[in-house]
């Protein structure tokens, strides 16, 4: 019965890691109200004498009608007894939990769903630590369901695991192997002594109190097991508490993906946003212009910084699928996904953008990123969306952070875009998803402007110029709505309206011609400002993006560009017209825009379109240069760690030997043995001290160590003739025994020299000896040192051994008084 109280006590203890997962504490009561309901059917059945195989068995069903009492009493018979219903609704809270789990970051809200999930889960491991440790008898593997247990936080956190709660954890599972230990040796065994204890033996008491406190049969005494046993593991606990904390931090390497690509089916985190349409139209009637970040890149170009990236319509307004980002999709993993529907023999230019976001921005937890991002350095836990690469945070903000991302953004030509028609596309059905009750009239509008198109990206760049160019639209914050008859009255009617409009209105018409589509929300390129550039509030913008297969995600400008619309706004070269011979026209087309409204207002801004590149270089299909550390590096500067560590004990031998050859002062403040301690004693002897401590490490450390029996005059006459020293170092050493000898018989041992020469004699003598393998080593790792190393945990085990001696003395009141 001990080990199964021992194993609930371990499986509870194991839970309390899971307590950074959750925002209360009624998980906390339910699981351990689970785990007694598991230990009581437990104690029941070692009661009852039932087989190994029969206890899980009525511990699951002590579990399952636990949760019956807890989640759907009111569905059971007498509140107890399951039922048909009973169950039906403990499978429904189930299937909620689960979405729930999926829903929600960590910390995450005490539903219904969660709790049962989490109670049912640490029952599961309580029956299992059971059923290893109390029937199998198998108490070290019971450590593996545990370790399960503990791995749930580790795996979903991206901060380190508490040491108040590991220590808890460590040690409900090590009173679970003493509980195992005691049990066995005190029913079969015969208790070992492995450690020394004084034995105490009362004298004073009346006989007959001590023969009424003998059992009438004798038992065996484990408590010197039971003391090793605690003394290794609060050991192990106290070292691996902090060994850790004096190493480097190293990232946990996840065993089923690499770099941010991985979809796994784990719930990752997602994330509560606000809604990005009413913070658009908000920053874009501000009164006075707010800088919101500013940014440098390789080829000193303007470029749009998406945040959002919304691709449900559901027929009033654009929205956006919630984003997930599992632990193994941190940013600092490595490369981000391939960008979708990029074909790699697709020309494309890699750039390398440095953002500073502004510390007076608003809560923000989305990153602004030029498209497509492929690799982002930045601090702190930001996770990439594996379909929409944008990159969020359940935890960081990204007001006052700087980052560096590098893109790979396709260079396509008209040619290629129109090439894409014959390839199939892969994107997904939601992007040409539409509401059935849309206007018939929008629909009719579709089909007329993109009439003439041969081809889906002819009928995007007519699309772009209805907005633009032919359909007479004109740029005001005024109107309001962005329903479907908002919609149409933009379309059909009124066609004023500002981004959100032009954007959205560009995506509904793209998808109802075959174009998957979506709507991003973001920066325009801002101005430029001396070497940087400078995005605004008032550079808040909205724009469609569409799909072209072997070229993925390209953004289209609808709206009015310049001072007749979004001031900073560009139109893409690629979604330009291509130029007619033909056209002699030298006036333009109401509501025409020039070629230098596409360009910012700013005169620092203007750009020559002729202008090289300042690259020099494009690259096809390949990822940016990594400048991180290579694998290799990586490898040796682990290596390197790991060599230092093994160094500390030949570096600590080091400081030893100086203090004690060069300067001869050195203290013999913890001496190894009797005979140094009383030389180290001596007034005005401490030289004499630290020679025969420096040639007992020695000795130690050549495999000649001193026998306990040996005078200092034994001890040279042995060395002598057994390693056959020649007539100096025979002499050097019969000076140190014999100045060893007058140290400490002599009633006055006069004055004794320097002896730094005869030591160097003896040692070198020594290690003419020995072995080159037995050289490095005590260079290396030095005997001596480990010895005087393990001496200090000794002390520190001794130290919980005099913790568990102290008993609190109860003194019994005398008769009479």
């Amino acid at each position: 019965m001990r080990l199964t109280i021992a194993s609930g006590a371990a499986s509870f203890s194991a839970a309390v890691l899971l307590y950074p997962l959750f925002s209360g504490g009624t998980w906390f009561w339910t699981s351990l109200g689970a785990v007694l309901s598991v230990v009581a059917a437990g104690l029941l059945s070692s009661r009852l004498s039932l087989p190994a195989w029969a206890a899980p068995l009525v511990e699951l069903a002590a579990t399952w009608i636990f949760l019956t009492v807890s989640f759907a009493s009111d569905k059971a018979w007498a509140l107890i007894v399951p039922t048909k219903s009973s169950v039906a609704e403990l499978i429904r809270l189930l299937g909620v939990g689960w979405a729930d789990i999926q829903r929600f970051a960590a910390p995450v809200p005490n539903t219904e769903g969660i709790t049962l999930l989490t109670a049912g889960g640490v029952a599961l491991i309580a029956i299992t630590v059971d059923l290893l440790a109390a029937r199998l008898r198998r108490a070290a593997l019971a450590g593996l369901p545990l370790l399960a247990l503990a791995t749930v936080p580790a795996t979903i956190l991206p901060d380190p695991i508490s040491w108040p709660a590991f220590i808890i954890a460590a040690l409900g599972f090590v009173g679970l192997l003493i509980s195992d230990g005691r049990e066995r040796i005190g029913r079969w065994g015969r208790a070992v002594l492995v450690r020394r204890t004084r034995v105490v033996n009362p004298s004073h008491g009346r006989a007959q109190d001590r023969a009424r406190e003998r059992t009438p049969y004798d038992t065996a005494d484990t408590s010197g097991l039971r003391l090793s046993g605690k003394r290794i593991g609060f050991a192990a606990i106290l070292l691996a508490v902090l060994v850790p904390a004096a190493l480097p931090t190293m990232e946990p390497v996840s065993f089923f993906t690499f770099g941010v690509g991985g979809r796994g089916n784990g719930p990752g985190n997602s994330i509560s946003i606000p809604n990005p349409i009413a913070n658009l139209k908000g920053q874009l009637q501000l009164p006075q212009r707010r800088v919101v970040l500013t940014y440098t890149n390789t080829d000193n170009r303007p470029r749009y910084l998406r945040i959002y990236a919304l691709d449900t319509f559901d027929g009033q307004q654009f929205g956006m699928t919630q984003p997930k980002g599992a632990p193994q999709n941190r940013t600092e993993n490595g490369p981000l996904p391939d960008p979708p529907g990029l074909n790699p023999q697709t020309t494309i230019r890699d750039v390398r953008t440095n953002i500073r976001i502004s510390d007076e921005i608003a809560k923000l937890q989305f990153l602004p990123l030029p498209y497509p991002p492929r690799q982002i350095d930045i601090d702190g836990d930001w996770r990439a969306d594996v379909d929409t690469l944008m990159v969020f945070s359940t935890r960081e903000e990204a007001a006052g952070v700087d980052y560096e991302v590098r893109t790979t953004e396709p260079e396509p030509t008209a040619d290629l875009l129109d090439a894409t028609d014959t390839l199939p596309s892969e994107a997904d059905d939601r992007f040409l998803a539409l509401p059935k009750n849309l206007p018939s009239g929008i629909k009719e509008l579709a089909d007329e402007v993109t009439a003439d198109a041969r081809t889906r990206y002819e009928a995007a760049v007519l699309l772009q110029k209805f907005f633009t160019t032919d359909g007479g639209f004109i740029y005001s914050l005024e109107t309001q709505g962005h329903s479907n008859s908002a919609l149409a009255d933009f379309l059909l009617r009124t066609r004023a309206g500002y981004c959100e409009q032009f954007a959205a209105s560009m995506a509904v018409l793209a998808r109802l011609v075959g174009i998957p589509s979506r709507v991003a929300i973001g920066y325009t390129g801002g101005i430029q400002v001396g070497d940087h550039w400078e995005v605004g509030t008032n550079d808040s913008h909205s724009w469609p993006e569409l799909y072209f297969e072997g070229v993925g995600w390209l953004p289209f400008e609808p709206t009015p560009t310049g001072a007749a619309g979004q001031g900073s706004a560009r139109v893409p070269e690629y979604s330009q017209p291509r130029p007619e011979p033909a056209a002699t026209s030298s006036e333009p087309s109401p509501g025409a825009t020039s070629s230098e409204a596409d360009e910012p207002q700013n005169p620092q801004a203007r750009r020559n379109p002729r202008e090289l590149d300042r690259e020099g270089t494009v690259a096809t299909g390949t990822t940016p240069p990594d400048d991180s550390m290579p694998l290799a590096g990586k490898i040796g500067l682990g290596a390197g760690a790991v060599l230092l560590v093994l160094l500390i004990p030949a570096g600590l031998r080091l400081i030893s030997r100086n203090r004690r050859v060069r300067r001869l002062t050195w203290k013999v403040s913890q001496p190894s043995d009797e005979l140094t301690a009383r030389m180290a004693t001596r007034r005005g002897q401490a030289t004499v001290a630290a020679v025969w401590a420096e040639l007992d490490d020695v000795l130690y450390d050549y495999g000649m160590a001193r026998l306990p029996s040996e005078t200092p005059r034994a001890l040279a006459r042995r060395l002598t003739e057994q390693y056959e020293f020649d007539a100096e170092s025979a002499a050097a050493m019969t000076a140190i025994a014999q100045s060893v000898e007058r140290v400490l018989f002599a009633r006055d041992p006069g004055q004794i020299g320097p002896m730094g020469k005869e030591l160097r004699r003896v040692r070198l003598a020594l290690a003419a000896t020995v072995s080159r393998g037995r050289r490095v080593r005590a260079v290396l790792l030095p005997p001596s040192t480990l010895r005087r190393m393990r001496q200090v945990g000794e002390r520190l085990l001794d130290g919980f051994d005099l913790l568990e001696t102290i008993r609190l003395r109860h003194t019994s009141p005398q008769r009479g008084a």
